[in-house]
């Protein structure tokens, strides 16, 4: 049995080995890297003071967190409407839409980017369809500003909501349908009063995993606006590769402000999480609550024996 559990451990020893040289040898290079001087002695947080002295910075990481939340909102509230759609559809039907939602999740980068340029830049097919044919759709939407990167960042938020939402849909069954219904609950009271407490989990932790995916995206913002919007990541990427100058100690310090806030908010989400599943049940806390119920009910007979 000894054995076998060496083999075993043996057997982990190139998934520690990737995780060590994939995800912590960077995270601790780039944390070492933006407190680090420029002649390589001693410890400084200058770098972190010229970001927060800099309006130019505080601009970008504005920018950055205005573009996650409002694309993430948007991504969870259409995912959750197309996720309950899905499991209105037969299985056949709703497995190929789950194929082609895993294809566009995954339709991001420079691609994604020369395709709402082609399709919707100023040249776009459709800018100069519709201008020919005198619709003024387009007419005061710019590809390349605020509402044009919310835009696409949504194409690839909503699949992925979809992708992580639909499953928890499951989770509801018909029988609490039915039993509200004989109670004479409306499908509004019902899911006001049952279906979104249980969804809310989920909900909660897409919406982290939206903020997350949103605040990281480079290749995308950069193919479609350059430098020419203030993006936190766009930022990172002209300091540590920048064909004038390089900072890579500045990029560093801005990849630790982007990987903080992004933890903070996954942080929030999973406490909000732990709060809406206390009391679900079959939860951990649930149980406690019974167990502390059965214990109350074998007291009074131990005090009998007492007296």
């Amino acid at each position: 049995m000894k054995r076998k559990n060496r083999w075993v451990l043996l057997g982990l020893v190139p998934f520690v080995v990737m995780v060590a040289l994939f995800q912590l040898v960077p995270i601790v290079s780039m944390i070492t890297g933006s407190v680090r001087p420029e002649d390589g002695t001693g410890i400084t947080l200058e770098y972190f003071a010229r970001i927060f002295q800099s309006d130019y910075y505080l601009k970008a990481i504005q920018n950055s967190l205005l573009i996650s939340v409002f694309s993430s909102l948007i991504g969870i509230i259409v995912g959750l409407a197309c996720a309950y759609a899905v499991t209105r559809l037969t299985p056949r039907m709703r497995d190929r839409l789950i194929m082609v939602s895993n294809m566009t999740s995954n339709f991001a980068g420079v691609p994604l980017a020369f395709a709402y340029i082609i399709l919707l830049g100023s040249n776009g097919v459709f800018t100069l369809l519709f201008k020919q044919w005198g619709w003024d759709v387009f007419a005061g939407f710019n590809l390349y500003s605020w509402s044009g990167l919310v835009l696409v960042y949504v194409y690839f938020q909503v699949p992925l909501a979809l992708l992580l939402l639909y499953p928890s849909f499951y989770g509801i069954r018909e029988q609490w349908k039915e039993a509200a219904s004989l109670l004479g609950a409306s499908q509004w009271q019902f899911w006001r009063t049952i279906g979104i407490p249980v969804l809310m989990p989920a909900v909660f932790g897409t919406l982290g995993i939206l903020f997350a995916n949103s605040m990281g995206a480079y290749a995308t913002a950069y193919a479609l606006v350059g430098s020419n919007f203030n993006l936190l990541a766009v930022r990172i990427g002209n300091l540590v590769s920048g064909d004038v100058v390089t900072e890579p100690q500045l990029g560093n310090a801005l990849a630790v402000i982007l990987g903080l806030s992004t933890l903070l908010a996954v942080y929030l989400n999973h406490k909000m999480t732990q709060r809406l599943h206390r009391f679900h049940p079959g939860s951990a806390e649930e149980r406690k609550v019974r167990r502390r119920r059965r214990g109350l009910k074998l007291k009074p007979p131990a005090l009998k024996e007492e007296l």
